[in-house]
């Protein structure tokens, strides 16, 4: 968990398939970087795409989803080098908002009521399988 001035905040880093159903979750502080639990989202899953938003513009990143044989379909920040980016396939990224949406129905999740990590991770799973019931 981490601090702020609101109080005890956490992150939710978590990937989802072409059906938006949840695949894989890691909780961080919620001061942390989107980038710096990409590479652990994406390991050893089996994508022919990857979509992120311009928060995970990176070249390390871009390099990890290529080693998997996967296409990276990232937009490149305004300072950044321009790549090119299918924005026809990018429009799917909104499963992933749509995910969060969706477990925000939730009120122990939407409040943050579980004061350890374990314990929040879990009622996470819980949602997501009452979200690949649906």
């Amino acid at each position: 968990m981490g601090r702020s001035r609101g109080g005890l905040t956490t992150k939710i880093h978590a990937v989802v398939d072409a059906l938006g159903n949840p695949l894989r979750f890691i909780l961080t502080p919620g001061q942390a970087s989107d980038i710096t639990q990409a590479e652990a989202l994406i390991a050893d899953l089996p994508a022919d795409h990857v979509l992120g938003d311009k928060g995970y513009d990176a070249k390390p990143l871009r390099e990890a989803i290529e080693s998997q044989e996967a296409v990276p379909v990232i937009p490149p920040r305004a300072t950044s080098p321009q790549v090119p980016c299918d924005y026809a396939l990018y429009c799917e990224r909104n499963l992933v908002e749509r995910f969060f949406l969706k477990i925000k129905h939730f009120r122990r999740i939407a409040t943050r009521y579980e004061q350890t990590p374990r314990a929040f991770l879990s009622i996470l799973c819980l949602v997501s399988a009452f979200i690949w019931t649906k």
